[in-house]
C-alpha cells in the first residue's frame, strides 16, 4: 500500500512555498520522494524551507515570482511549460481585510489576481502539458469561505468560492484526460493569514468553542492530505474540495 504514497522521480511545483501551510506542503511532497520547484515572491536559495528538505535528503530548487504581477506569473508559466511537471500545488496567496462597505477597490483586485487569477494562468499553461503526457496532479489551497461567508474580507471570500468552483469546472474537462484537479480547503490553521484573529482573545475563543478538535490546526496538518491528492492513491479522485478543519463543518 505505501508504493500508492510513493513520488519518487516526480516534480512538484509548489506556489507560496516559503512558509505556512506551502512550505508544509512542500515538506511532505519531498518526504514522499518528490523533487520540490518551490515558488514564492521572497523566495531565494538557501531559504529555511530548501535548508528542512535537503537537510532531510529531499531536492529543491527555487523559484522567485510576484504573484500580484500578471506579466511575472506569465514568464513563470512559459518558464515551466517546458518542464515535466507531474504535481502542481496553488499555494500561493494573500489576504486584506477590511469592511465590505469600506474596502477598497485596490485591495480587491490585488486578492482576486493574487488567489484567482494568477492560479488560472499558471494552472492552465501546466495543465496543457499534463493533458499531453496523458497524466497529472493540480491541488489549489482553498479555504473555509470556499464554503461559507467570513467576516470583512468579501475579496478573499470571492476568490476562495472561486477556487472552489474552478477546481469543479477544471475536474470535468480534465479528468478523462488523466489529470487529477481538486483542492484542500484548510481550517483555522495557524499562520500569519490567523495571525489578527489569534490575537483577539474574544474572536480566538469563539473559533475555539467550534472546531470539535478543540485546537487551532498546524500547517503539517495538512501534509497527509497533500500526499494523497498527489499521489496515485487519488487517481479515481476528481474534483473534490477536501476540508482538513478539525470537524468545524461538520459542527
Amino acid at each position: 500500500m505505501t508504493t500508492l504514497f510513493d513520488l519518487t522521480g516526480t516534480t512538484a511545483v509548489v506556489t507560496g512555498a516559503s512558509r505556512g501551510i506551502g512550505r508544509a506542503m512542500s515538506e511532505a511532497l519531498a518526504s514522499a520522494g518528490a523533487h520540490i520547484v518551490g515558488v514564492s515572491a521572497t523566495l531565494a536559495s538557501g531559504s529555511e524551507v530548501e535548508r528542512a528538505i535537503t537537510s532531510a535528503g529531499g531536492s529543491f530548487e527555487s523559484v522567485s515570482c510576484d504573484f500580484a504581477d500578471p506579466d511575472a506569473v506569465r514568464s513563470l508559466a512559459e518558464d515551466l511549460s517546458p518542464r515535466r511537471v507531474d504535481i502542481l500545488v496553488n499555494n500561493a496567496g494573500t489576504i486584506e481585510r477590511a469592511p465590505a462597505a469600506d474596502h477598497p477597490i485596490s485591495s480587491w483586485d490585488r486578492v482576486l489576481q493574487v488567489n484567482l487569477t494568477s492560479q488560472f494562468q499558471l494552472t492552465q499553461q501546466v495543465g496543457r502539458g499534463m493533458l499531453e503526457r496523458g497524466r497529472g496532479k493540480i491541488i489549489f489551497t482553498a479555504s473555509l469561505l470556499s464554503f461559507q461567508g467570513g467576516i470583512n474580507v468579501p475579496g478573499y471570500t470571492a476568490a476562495k468560492s472561486g477556487i472552489a468552483g474552478l477546481t469543479k469546472a477544471l475536474a470535468n474537462e480534465w479528468a478523462s484526460g488523466g489529470v487529477n484537479v481538486n483542492a484542500i480547503a484548510p481550517g483555522y490553521i495557524a499562520t500569519d493569514n490567523t495571525a489578527a484573529l489569534r490575537s483577539d482573545p474574544d474572536r480566538s475563543r469563539s473559533i475555539l468553542e467550534r472546531i470539535p478538535a478543540g485546537r487551532w490546526g498546524e500547517p503539517g496538518d495538512l501534509a497527509g492530505a497533500t500526499v494523497f491528492l498527489a499521489s496515485r492513491a487519488s487517481d479515481y479522485v476528481s474534483g473534490i474540495v477536501l476540508p482538513v478543519d478539525g470537524g468545524w463543518l461538520g459542527r
